[in-house]
């Protein structure tokens, strides 16, 4: 890839994932930021929107060394096992493995005596669609081998970069570490193929 190309995927992909994460800590806190502008707190509400920029962006650069950390396991993968079925099939097996786990050790952790495990269920079943909808996209524009590797790093990937939300728990910090995760992700996903088809 050109330099121009990588230069375009680093700040695109920082941009779109901080502005992500901006939103969405705004849609979390709405009620209490709109109260701070009609008291004419501007400044406050400024200063808070670059706090969520910032720490956006860390998250956003996270993802940014887990998508390149992923294309180079990729390339050992297909070189170790010699055969795209064999490591496809190994990634299909963790891909069930890292969904499980997202539910059954954080259910096992964090659930409280009597609390149902369906809200524990929906936040995996979110990123697998998330999952299925990118990598079906990611299939129909390169190849159908492309399905599983696309699977495996939204949702595995995403949910190493995601655990430091995992262990707090909170659904603020929840929601406001997956979703510049899971958009910087998605992004870099569907563009670098763009970008490598339009060098060649």
């Amino acid at each position: 890839m050109k330099t121009r190309n990588l230069v375009y995927l680093f700040f695109s992909t920082l941009l779109i994932g901080s502005t992500a994460g901006m939103i969405t800590g705004i849609v979390l806190d709405w009620s209490q930021y709109w109260t701070d502008l009609k008291n004419g707190e501007f400044i406050s509400f400024l200063i808070v929107m670059l706090w969520l920029l910032g720490v956006s962006s860390i998250f956003s650069l996270i993802s940014q060394m887990g998508f390149f950390a992923y294309l180079t396991i990729h390339r050992f993968g297909l070189g170790i096992f010699k055969s795209v079925r064999l490591w496809n099939t190994i990634q299909a097996v963790l891909i069930a493995v890292a969904l499980f786990d997202l539910v059954y050790f954080r259910y096992a952790v964090f659930a409280e005596a009597g609390e149902s495990v369906v809200s524990y269920v929906l936040v995996a079943l979110f990123l697998l669609v998330v999952g299925v909808t990118v990598a079906y996209i990611k299939q129909k524009e390169t190849n159908k081998q492309a399905f599983i590797p696309a699977l495996f790093f939204i949702v595995v990937v995403t949910t190493l970069e995601w655990i430091p939300g995992l262990q707090s728990n909170d659904p603020k910090w929840l929601w406001l570490i997956l979703i510049p995760l899971l958009v910087s992700n998605v992004w870099q996903l569907l563009t670098l193929h763009r970008l490598i088809g339009k060098e060649a």
